[in-house]
């Protein structure tokens, strides 16, 4: 992309004052629903929708043989066999990341089934989940003949340790995009399609393993909502800046305000939440229908400056408005988590630099889309600083 090239702005360093986080209250939004919009997007004030989210305990074993959480999308016996490849990640000492890897890798290959083969020979005289016809594939992960036996690769717990084997050997595999990992080693013929499980992935381990998926790993150590600094926790998300929230979601001051606003110097680099597809880079019009996005803004100007729409799986939507520049990515660009957008600004309607940032869900980048993005970032385990 053009903006690749461009040289990246340093970042200021140095503790933020107090008086930073506190004039948050001025900062965009102020004065109730008109003081804020971004002027192509507006709406209706929707019902906020609260994310799920599990306890992150710190003890993460799996009962295997337990009584399995309820899932939508799976039943109880897909669910003990994303507890089984949970389980044997813990043996083997693969870390959370992994096992939402394992399991997201999974669902895509047989929904979690266990399944036999019309193709290959005395497959479907094992006990089975069903049957497939792809080559010579069974199991869990459809592995083929070269993984083992027939008989090992339908055994849940051989076929989980053969993907984690393989995996681990995968350089930086922990920081690799999930989909990529996957595709390490499974060389699929979709090797995009690993991705969209991720989401719903990261949900099954917080369930089955006491919140798992909300760590990151911090000096060896798994962290509980830690990834608030630029880690990135089990999940696939991360804090796109490291400041804390002021000016909160849908205040009684400010019922227009579908985001929050979240303190940092100008040139504070910005990244992603989470892997996912740009939707819209460009400069929000202000209030009289001008692109005048390279100067500040000021309170009840209009429009959210430079910004950056992503969509992400399960169809939310990230939001990154008052960026100082043009966005460093694009419209249809990809993107990984924890990737550099572009940098704290103050244009739009703004009185001083801040992120405003937004969580939209179902793919709708309107306000009625929008959710408080505070405890749904902590259910991600990669929480705002200075929220409750």
């Amino acid at each position: 992309m053009s903006e690749q090239s461009r040289p990246r702005r340093p970042v200021r360093t140095g503790a933020l004052a107090a008086a930073l986080t506190a004039a948050l209250a001025l900062l965009c939004c102020t004065g109730g629903a008109g003081a804020f919009f971004l002027t192509e997007l507006g709406g209706d004030a929707a019902e906020q929708l609260a994310p799920a989210s599990m306890d992150c305990t710190g003890d993460f074993e799996v009962d295997v043989s337990g009584k399995m959480p309820r899932f939508a999308e799976y039943g109880e016996r897909q669910l003990r066999n994303a507890a089984v490849i949970i389980k044997v990640g813990q043996e083997m000492k693969v870390p959370p990341r992994g096992w939402v890897i394992a399991v997201a890798t999974a669902m895509q290959e047989s929904r979690l089934l266990n399944l036999a083969n019309s193709t290959v020979g005395g497959s479907q005289d094992i006990p089975n989940e069903g049957i497939g016809a792809d080559h010579d594939s069974v199991g869990l992960f459809q592995q083929r003949a070269s993984w083992g036996t027939v008989a090992q690769r339908m055994n849940p717990e051989y076929a989980s340790r053969k993907f984690y084997e393989k995996l681990v050997e995968v350089p930086g595999w922990e920081k690799l995009p999930l989909t990529v990992a996957a595709q390490q080693v499974q060389i699929s013929a979709f090797p995009d399609a690993y991705a969209k499980h991720e989401e719903l992935a990261a949900r099954i381990v917080d369930a089955l393993a006491g919140g798992a998926a909300r760590t990151a790993l911090i000096a060896g150590e798994e962290v509980c909502d830690a990834a608030a600094g630029g880690e990135i926790a089990a999940s696939g998300w991360t804090a796109p800046i490291p400041g804390g929230v002021g000016s909160g979601f849908r205040t009684a001051s400010r019922p227009g305000h579908n985001g929050v606003d979240i303190a940092a110097p100008k040139g504070t680099l910005i990244r992603v939440a989470a892997t996912g597809r740009v939707l819209v880079s460009r400069c929000d019009p202000d209030r009289r229908g001008r692109l005048t996005c390279n100067v500040d803004g000021w309170p009840g100007k209009g429009g959210c400056g430079w910004f950056v729409d992503v969509l992400h799986a399960q169809g939310f939507i990230t939001r990154y408005c008052h960026l100082v520049s043009r966005p460093r990515v694009a419209a249809g660009d990809t993107v990984q988590a924890g990737e550099v957008i572009g940098e704290v600004g103050s244009s739009g309607n703004s009185s001083g630099p801040h992120l405003h940032f937004e969580v939209h869900v179902e793919g709708d980048r309107s306000s009625r889309g929008a959710i408080d993005p505070v405890p749904f970032m902590r259910s991600k385990g990669a929480p705002l600083k200075g929220a409750g």
